[in-house]
């Protein structure tokens, strides 16, 4: 069964029909006014122009035409001509008993779907997660759930940073703290020791330092840009290395994603295209897309109607380096043709919206795929309350574990406040307090539309009032404890006779969540399944606060209402699961 507001506008459009107008004048949305009617339509103003009458006369005809229609009980006209609907009792009902007995709590799954590939993540090889990773992840992981849940192929790629000049650095770095490795004997093939020569906090040192002093000393800049051009031109010393570096920073990421609680179906980095590369650089110099300038590779990828300039795309380098546009481009390549992809999505800062602009378009221009179908999912940056990026106390990038860790303790301590959790073991304790700490950090992420940049302010994202995390699994888990006294009471749930005004509010929102659903995706807008998800807690508790559930005397009242807690509950955890949010059964 469809929405409320699809019927509505099926039946609204066959009555401007009826009129000799377009049906999609019948259009019925949420009203803008729900203390007159939960839904209006508008279209009656641009009927009353193609037709040269009187908007209200318009809306008079069809309101008359709608007279004995049995999903609406009262249609009333307003201003010049608006239309302000009220459902049926009957209408509700249905739709309340269709929605408690669908699987999928009203969401509808696409008829056909799109091979379609999440790009996110991006951590590089070498250098341990921090907060800056955090909106790719809890972004990419929450379009790649919606993406599944409607419908479409997702396949997910972590997309490793694992090709460019930090390798040149740490290899360098590397061969003179242990120049006696067999890696840096360039006539020795192997076999290459089994275990890595370092470790990762070894990496996590190495990597900023060397920077550091290739900074400072351009003949050491030079060497690491020698030992990267030798790595990418396949010296095998160094690709051995390159694996053992691999291997140890995977190791460390996973523990850190899987404490998130993000996937991936791919560990791909930069590095797996490297063999696509020369073929796909001989191939574009012989089309004429790209060309020598300045001794560098480039496809020009300006356009006559650009209103600002477009530099050219670097596909190699003066001193002869694939770059990240090169591997992308590979990438796009391998993707298309090893996965067959219609679409894929890269979920970046906004910051590198010129380098994608660059990469689509010569993606394009060399017939890879069409830039329609590659989607820059940028998103703003997470700040401190100084308005500048969010650092430590001690003004450093603070790591992903630590912050986990204070999401953690800082939930430990609010349910210790609120007295949540009395009579758990310390196991069950640190159980929720995770979940809940996890529930604080991705809500007040995902909350926002992705493009601005928001304030990381732990104390607020941990409140169990407003529009929170904590907020959303209290309300879940109030919900599991009334159905669970009700089935130590022997009370079971019925069919759903919605009669109040606060029992018909709840259906409404119920209601919305296939709106808020495609929305969510057409838009790449976790934020707006965000939105229903507090918009239903906050209905469910005006429902609960003004209707008695388990005191109930009348039975059918009773099982009635149980079983629109218990359906208020199954898309609760549904649509916090899409957001990568974990509900607890008890706190």
């Amino acid at each position: 069964m469809r929405a409320l507001s699809e019927q509505l506008s099926a039946c609204l459009g066959q009555a401007f029909a009826a009129q000799g107008l377009p049906e999609a004048l019948g259009q019925v949305r949420p009203s803008d006014r729900p203390d007159l009617a939960p839904f209006q339509c508008n279209g009656a103003l641009p009927g009353a122009k193609q037709l040269g009458r009187n908007p209200r006369d318009i809306a008079t005809a069809i309101k008359e035409k709608l007279a004995d229609e049995p999903l609406i009980a009262d249609i009333q006209i307003a201003g010049p001509g608006f239309l302000n609907i009220v459902p049926s009792d009957a209408a509700y009902k249905a739709r309340a008993n269709a929605l408690a007995k669908d699987e999928r709590v009203g969401a509808h799954q696409l008829a056909t779907p799109q091979k379609t590939l999440i790009d996110f993540g991006g951590p590089n090889v070498a250098k341990p997660m921090h907060v800056g990773h955090l909106r790719s992840s809890v972004i990419g992981d929450a379009l790649q759930r919606i993406g599944r849940f409607v419908g479409h192929d997702i396949t997910s790629d972590i997309h490793l940073g694992d090709w460019g000049l930090q390798m040149g650095h740490l290899i360098t770095q590397l061969e003179d703290e242990q120049p006696d490795l067999p890696y840096f004997d360039a006539d020795f093939d192997g076999p290459w020791p089994t275990q890595p020569p370092v470790d990762l906090d070894d990496l996590s040192r190495m990597y900023p330092q060397a920077a550091a002093l290739a900074k400072a000393d351009p003949e050491r800049m030079q060497r690491a840009r020698t030992a990267t051009a030798q790595l990418q031109a396949g010296r095998a010393g160094y690709l051995a290395l390159l694996r053992h570096f691999i291997a140890v920073s995977r190791a460390g990421l996973e523990v850190d994603f899987n404490a998130l609680g993000v996937h991936f179906d791919l560990w791909k980095g930069e590095s797996d295209v490297n063999p696509l590369i020369p073929a796909m650089v001989e191939d574009l110099k012989a089309r004429g897309i790209a060309y020598l300038s300045d001794n560098a590779l480039i496809i020009p990828v300006e356009r006559d109607d650009d209103k600002k300039k477009q530099p050219p795309l670097i596909l190699v380098s003066s001193e002869g380096s694939a770059l990240y546009g090169t591997t992308d481009l590979a990438t796009i390549l391998d993707r298309k043709n090893s996965l067959a992809v219609e679409r894929i999505l890269y979920v970046v800062d906004q910051r590198q919206s010129q380098h994608f602009e660059q990469v689509f378009r010569a993606a394009d221009k060399a017939g890879l795929m069409a830039q329609d179908t590659l989607e820059h999912i940028g998103f703003g940056t997470v700040n401190g309350k100084d308005g500048k990026p969010f650092k430590t106390r001690e003004g450093g990038v603070m790591r992903l574990s630590d912050l986990l860790d204070m999401a953690w303790q800082a939930a430990r301590q609010r349910m210790n406040e609120a007295g949540i959790g009395e009579g758990m073991d310390e196991g069950a304790l640190d159980d929720v307090a995770r979940k809940i700490g996890l529930a604080a950090i991705k809500f007040a992420d995902l909350r926002n539309q992705r493009l601005t940049n928001y304030v990381f302010d732990m104390d607020r994202f941990t409140a169990f009032e407003g529009k929170t995390g904590p907020y959303l699994l209290y309300a879940a888990v109030r919900i599991k404890s009334i159905l669970r006294k009700a089935a130590a009471q022997g009370l079971s749930a019925g069919e759903i006779i919605p009669a109040a005004p606060e029992e018909k509010a709840l259906v409404l929102a119920l209601d919305q969540f296939d709106a808020a659903l495609y929305g969510a995706w057409d838009k790449r807008a976790p934020h707006i399944l965000c939105e229903h998800t507090y918009d239903l807690a906050q209905s469910f508790s005006r429902f609960y606060g003004a209707c008695p559930i388990l005191p109930e005397k009348d039975a059918a009242v009773r099982t009635s209402r149980l079983a629109l807690a218990a359906l208020t509950l199954r898309q609760l955890e549904t649509a916090l699961d899409l957001l990568g949010i974990e509900t607890p059964e008890r706190m």
